[in-house]
């Protein structure tokens, strides 16, 4: 598959019905789902998010119908690619569910997309049936039967299981108004919430375009040129690494001290306000670094989240031009922060995007895959927190410390040398 897919893990509860455990959101032990309408009101809650343009996969076991793995992927916008994605997603999804203990007794699909300017969500739902047709025959060739299979586009929703239109109209049916169904009060209940659409999420970490880009690319291009003779220098590298930290310290300490009115596009505004494009491209070559990158993977807790969350994010949205592959450090960076911190869905979708900017690059294909495996991150932090103490002696100056064999470095100019594709591994990935 050409997209990188974001599956989250639910223990399952032989007691409970259809219901989602703490990879996805609400432990729905209380909860059960016993109409399309329901199932697709509890999608956002699932995922976390409102999956726009997708196609959203869900595990169910035994005869409770309790929820299991989840699979999210784009929508193809080539109808030639519908067969091959859904073999794929569908053994997918199966083989993980099995990894992990339990095949499932069945599917619920749902394809989410909302029609283009001018077009109707009807339209869009005719146009992704023969899709669905080729997931459920993909999963029925597997032994997996499609239990539903519903089309969500621009708040009404279809079922292509159900030929009856007394409960399935040719219109659609609408689904619930946000925050009046059973599961949104559960969810409000457990303190968790749905964090826009995927596209909202995704469009807080894509390259700024515009007149501001092509400014920073000219910033890139300068910092570029600057570092190289000083990377070449074997006595000025180590002094390089250590400028590199004690650089993203004080952005963090200015994000600190200027936080945000208010969370959103207006925060982002903010952010990459705060950061001068020289500085923000220094940043941004130095991350390159995988040894400066572990440092900076250190501030994932505490006080130092928050501020760091937001500088990865503002340095991810200046990766443009030809810089685009350096985003997946602070890409992954942001993904690390995320799931550290307890949000799981935003991380999926970081670490989906570092891996869209470099697909070898180790440290997001690590993180990506312990967080899609549900595993704790408590031991990475612990790993990263006895770095970081091995190192508290020499806190009170610039802690580059002297390079380990091995170290590999992605050059710091524009891409065509060598590749953080041979990124030999991290100090901090290869925990996991």
């Amino acid at each position: 598959m050409t997209n990188n897919h974001e599956a989250a893990r639910t223990p399952s509860d032989p007691s409970s019905p259809s219901s989602t455990g703490p990879s996805g959101g609400v432990d729905a032990s209380r909860i059960t789902l016993r109409s399309p309408a329901e199932l697709a009101d509890a999608l956002p809650y699932m995922l976390g998010f409102h999956p726009s343009d997708s196609l959203v996969m869900v595990a169910v076991h035994g005869e409770a119908g309790r929820f299991g793995g989840r699979l999210r992927v784009g929508i193809p916008a080539a109808p030639e690619e519908w067969e091959d994605t859904a073999r794929q997603v569908a053994d997918c999804l199966i083989r993980g569910s099995v990894r992990r203990g339990t095949r499932p007794d069945g599917i619920i699909v749902f394809l989410c997309q909302d029609p283009p300017h001018g077009d109707s969500a009807q339209r869009v739902m005719t146009r992704l049936r023969p899709f669905a047709q080729r997931i459920r025959l993909a999963c029925g060739a597997l032994d997996v039967p499609v239990l539903e299979a519903l089309c969500l586009s621009a708040g009404r929703y279809w079922s292509y299981c159900c030929p009856d239109e007394r409960c399935c109209p040719a219109e659609g049916s609408a689904l619930a108004a946000p925050g009046t169904s059973v599961m949104a009060a559960a969810a409000t209940f457990a303190g968790l919430q749905v964090r826009g659409s995927l596209r909202e999420i995704e469009h807080r970490l894509t390259p700024l375009r515009g007149t501001v880009a092509g400014e920073m690319e000219g910033a890139l291009d300068r910092a570029a040129v600057a570092l190289v003779p000083k990377i070449l220098d074997g006595a000025t590298r180590e002094e390089v690494g250590a400028e590199t930290v004690l650089l993203a310290r004080a952005l963090i300490q200015r994000m600190t001290l200027a936080p945000p009115a208010a969370g959103g596009p207006g925060a982002d505004a903010w952010d990459d306000a705060l950061l001068g494009h020289d500085e923000a491209a220094s940043l941004i070559l130095g991350l390159q670094d995988r040894e400066i990158r572990d440092i900076a993977a250190e501030w994932m807790e505490g006080e130092e989240a928050a501020p760091a969350l937001r500088l990865w994010r503002a340095l991810a949205r200046r990766c443009v031009g030809a810089y685009g592959e350096h985003a997946a450090a602070p890409l992954t960076l942001a993904g690390w922060v995320s799931w550290s911190t307890g949000d799981e869905p935003t991380a999926r979708i970081a670490l989906g995007l570092a891996l869209r900017a470099d697909d070898g690059y180790r440290f997001a294909q690590l993180l990506h895959h312990a967080c899609n495996e549900g595993i704790d991150p408590e031991g990475l932090r612990e790993c990263l927190r006895e770095e970081r103490r091995r190192r508290e002696p020499r806190r009170g100056r610039p802690p580059a410390g002297p390079r380990r064999a091995g170290a590999v470095t992605r050059p710091p100019g524009r891409p065509g040398g060598t590749s953080s594709r041979r990124e030999s591994g991290s100090t901090a990935g290869s925990e996991q």
